[in-house]
């Protein structure tokens, strides 16, 4: 999962936009920002940031700064060291695929943030916050909470590949509430883009994202 890899694999699958968004970490997202511009890809700065409570939720920002931020907020509440023998190298690469370094955090772990605070942080930098794989039965929403609490701000809740958007909505109470999208959570590049959520905007940016999943001005979630 190097940056030249990702985005040339995003390309052969006729992607417009990705996101990268590592586990409470955005140190690559820079790298694969600009091994997107060199090739013609958008790409998002981003984070998978697992909660006190443990639940996964996706923030995705426009600008390497604006996910640097949230890093910032996220590391000062993270615990523990990496243990490589356990975990593997957690690299951080440049966008030509060089190791410049490795991150001895424990991002495997859970930042000791609660979700709805997590949830603000990401909206006052400016992002999208996204309910992360809500159908799945661990790190969850829904497995951790065990349901969808009726002040959630998020901006849409996410679900894998192992459900629909039908099936979702008659199992999950309270999912109707929030427009739904599918990503990959790629871990290996052949999964990158699979799947995937199409939407009609104007322009690859958060804000036209956010206009899609609200179905404003023409923008939408394409099903």
């Amino acid at each position: 999962m190097s940056p030249r890899a990702i985005v040339e694999i995003g390309l052969e699958r006729g992607m417009d936009l990705i996101a990268v968004c590592d586990h409470n970490s955005a140190e690559n997202s820079g790298a694969v920002i600009r091994a997107g511009k060199r090739k013609g890809l958008a790409v998002l700065a981003g984070m998978e940031i697992s909660s006190r409570e443990e639940v996964h939720s996706l923030a995705l920002f426009d600008t390497e700064d604006q996910a640097v931020r949230m890093q910032d907020l996220v590391y000062r509440y993270l615990r523990g060291s990496n243990r490589p023998e356990l975990f593997g190298d957690q690299v951080v690469a440049n966008e030509l695929d060089e190791v410049e370094g490795f991150n001895d955090r424990l991002l495997i772990g859970a930042v000791q943030l609660s979700f709805h605070e997590i949830v603000r942080a990401v909206h006052r930098l400016g992002g999208l916050s996204i309910a992360s794989h809500v159908d799945r039965p661990s790190f969850s929403l829904v497995s951790q909470l065990g349901f969808i609490p009726e002040d959630i701000d998020v901006d849409a809740m996410e679900i894998s590949r192992h459900t629909t958007r039908e099936k979702a909505r008659m199992e999950i109470r309270g999912i109707e509430r929030f427009p739904i999208v599918s990503f990959s959570d790629a871990h290996f590049p052949g999964d990158i883009g699979n799947p995937c959520t199409c939407f009609l905007m104007e322009a690859l940016n958060v804000a036209e994202i956010l206009q899609a999943l609200k179905e404003e001005g023409g923008r939408k979630v394409i099903q």
